[in-house]
């Protein structure tokens, strides 16, 4: 599915996001920022050690908040660590949101164009599918008000039934 959401445009697909052509990519991360499994440790597998190591010298953040790195080995230009969740904690929607919104607007600072968002707080999270999408579709429409760089934003899937969730929250804008 792709949408306008304000000067934004915004599309829905599943995939592997280390692989979809952005200037950076959404890192769903815990407040810790160690890279461990899901789409951390795919993004860490896909572009190497330093994505990590940058971001753990930037933290540890509070759950909500997020902090941005180069991209390492990956085509994508920066890494945004998102955390929608404390470590061993649980992501909320309000979490997501919230580091969703802050992601955006450190894209838009480094004049970033286009970004991928995985289902953060899915997952190993604890969110169900339909929060996620619900509060980065929420996020991405609070971020559109305020007019920045960021012009694309991809809503990358793991699975055919989150890419749904993404659809149907989009569906209601």
């Amino acid at each position: 599915m792709k949408i306008k959401v304000g000067d934004i445009e915004v599309e829905s697909t599943v995939g592997d996001i280390t692989r979809v052509s952005v200037e950076a990519i959404a890192n769903a991360a815990n407040s810790d920022l160690l890279m461990g499994s899901g789409v951390a440790g795919a993004i860490k597998h896909a572009g190497g050690d330093v994505i990590e190591k940058e971001a753990v010298a930037q933290g540890p953040i509070k759950a909500g908040e997020a902090i941005i790195t180069s991209g390492g080995k990956l085509a994508a230009r920066y890494v945004i660590h998102c955390a929608g969740m404390p470590p061993g904690g649980q992501a909320t929607y309000s979490r997501v949101k919230t580091s969703v919104i802050a992601g955006l607007k450190l894209a838009s600072s480094k004049g970033v164009r286009s970004v991928a968002l995985p289902a953060i707080g899915a997952g190993v999270g604890g969110l169900p599918g339909e929060e996620s999408a619900s509060a980065i579709v929420e996020a991405i429409k609070m971020h559109s008000k305020h007019p920045g760089s960021v012009r694309r934003v991809v809503l990358v899937a793991f699975n055919a039934s989150i890419a749904q969730n993404f659809d149907d929250a989009l569906k209601n804008i």
